[in-house]
């Protein structure tokens, strides 16, 4: 299992063992997330609510790790799970790039874990699994993730119209990115800023 460490996070693969502690932060913040989700689909099982299907996410996201399409992490903080963060959709080849995905605790928002956690991941994805492109997208009007792109200053690429399917609704969203050779440019002053070491 890959640990990664932050200055104050934690993030690891999610374990069927963390089922209790990932459904209650689940639960507690069902209005909170699933309006930027996409909608599950007719007839699948809720993941949050039935622990096969959440052991079943957690062997895909080890399935996708083994096969080097995704990386998915559990972000956690002074011990307690406290969201996610994700690489998705590596792409290997020209390309060499993955799409950044986060959520966390409404409870624990605005204290800076994610944009930690964000340089933390994008270090792994530099660093370690040789990428050359983390990419975000971004419904405009979710504040609370545009913050986290803008205080790590990542680059805003522009608008893509009806982007993804999201609570039902093809929304547009503002596409962000970092390249390898900005990371090499950056990564000193963002991981002193935010990991320390």
């Amino acid at each position: 299992m890959t640990a990664l460490f932050g200055k104050r996070v934690l993030l690891r693969s999610l374990e069927a063992s963390d089922f209790a502690k990932w459904q209650r932060v689940r639960r507690r913040n069902i209005d909170w997330l699933t309006r930027w989700e996409p909608k599950r689909l007719p007839g699948t099982p809720d993941a949050v609510e039935d622990p096969q299907a959440y052991r079943a996410r957690c062997s895909a996201r080890q399935r996708d790790r083994q096969l080097g399409t995704g990386y998915g992490f559990g972000l956690f903080v002074k011990g307690d799970f406290a969201g996610e963060i994700n690489l998705n959709s590596v792409q290997r080849g020209p390309f060499q790039s993955c799409y950044i995905g986060y959520w966390i605790d409404e409870a624990q928002a605005g204290k800076n874990y994610v944009p930690e956690g964000v340089v933390v991941v994008m270090r792994y994805a530099f660093e370690q699994l040789h990428l050359h492109r983390v990419q975000a997208a971004i419904v405009p009007r979710n504040t609370a993730s545009r913050r986290v792109v803008e205080k790590l200053k990542i680059r805003e690429e522009g608008l893509a119209e009806r982007y993804l399917e999201i609570n039902g609704v093809w929304e547009d969203h503002i596409r962000f990115a970092m390249t390898s050779e900005e990371w090499a440019d950056r990564c000193h002053e963002l991981i002193g800023e935010w990991i320390g070491f």
